[in-house]
């Protein structure tokens, strides 16, 4: 007698992966390599997800934490999450030659705090302490500028000097409904902050935590592929739970444990804007070796964005 697989119907999230800026960034140390040649330097990793960033090494570049690492004739990237202004600074000063990778998204956040602060306005900023992308933002501003709100606890405890000349900015990686409970206590303690001109969550955040609110109610478990340094795919895993499904973030189909889906029928997957559309794909074959799997590909919002080069190394 031939034991039979239990079923085991797949939800797949859509959108989900890869988003503009990751692509970005990916692209720019590919051709800095073809360009200049290997070993090209990385100030960290170019997203947040450890197979691109092994992918990466092996056609020859070389990650580093921080630039002081990095020997003078070597061209650096810095990375999609963006850097301090002190980080470019530094290099050319050093005369390096150097490729920013920051996506076009956070840079926007950039130049928001820029203006902001020339306007005199101190800038509540909702993001996540020692995320890469905060520290790049904190950096774009003299120090004192801007003070950083994690929790709605934090927004209604903070006692800004002048109420009155108030904006807020947000990293472009945060759950959409928790930034929502914060900005609102923000904007009734202080009717006054001046908000961005326009969201700063990214599209593609945004985007895959609505995928992902449209299948959890249908499953069991939900499983999201991505990096555990990695905000938004940490964040589909909130957004899942809070949906009603347990949820898991899973790097690579081998570490999955299937004790973890005893009992599951319906199993939603996703994955993080660093993650490769090959990893899905990936933990579909595992997933087949022990269940028999039926797949629906969910319909979501066609994203068809796509960033610019560099000059420099733009075809």
């Amino acid at each position: 007698m031939t034991d039979t697989k239990p079923p085991l119907h797949l939800l797949i999230a859509a959108p989900r992966g890869f988003c503009a800026g990751v692509d970005r960034a990916i692209r720019i140390v590919e051709l800095a390599l073809e360009r200049w040649g290997a070993p090209v330097y990385v100030r960290h990793e170019i997203v947040h997800n450890k197979f691109v960033v092994d992918s990466l090494k092996a056609k020859g570049a070389v990650f580093v934490t921080e630039l002081d690492e990095v020997p003078d004739d070597v061209p650096v990237v810095f990375s999609a999450h963006g850097v301090p202004k002190a980080v470019p600074a530094k290099a050319e000063e050093r005369g390096l030659t150097y490729v920013d990778a920051t996506c076009p998204l956070v840079s926007k956040v950039h130049r928001q705090a820029e203006r902001l602060v020339e306007q005199g306005k101190h800038i509540l900023f909702v993001g996540h302490a020692g995320h890469p992308e905060v520290i790049g933002s904190f950096g774009q501003v003299p120090q004192g500028s801007m003070t950083l709100i994690e929790t709605a606890a934090d927004a209604e405890a903070v006692a800004p000097a002048d109420p009155e000349r108030l904006a807020f900015l947000t990293q472009t990686t945060l759950s959409v409904d928790d930034t929502a409970e914060i900005l609102g206590v923000l904007k009734r303690r202080f009717p006054l902050i001046q908000a961005p001109r326009s969201e700063d969550i990214c599209y593609a955040t945004s985007n895959r935590q609505a995928a992902v609110k449209a299948i959890a109610g249908q499953c069991d478990a939900v499983i999201v592929i991505g990096a555990g340094n990695s905000s938004n795919s940490l964040r589909l895993v909130e957004v899942a739970e809070r949906s009603g499904a347990r949820a898991r973030l899973v790097a690579r189909a081998a570490d999955l444990d299937f004790g973890w889906l005893e009992g599951v029928r319906t199993l939603g997957l996703t994955a993080g804007a660093s993650a490769p559309e090959l990893l899905v794909r990936e933990m579909v074959d595992r997933l087949a070796e022990h269940f028999d799997v039926t797949e629906e590909q969910t319909e979501g919002v066609t994203e068809r964005m796509v960033f610019k080069l560099p000059a420099g190394l733009a075809a």
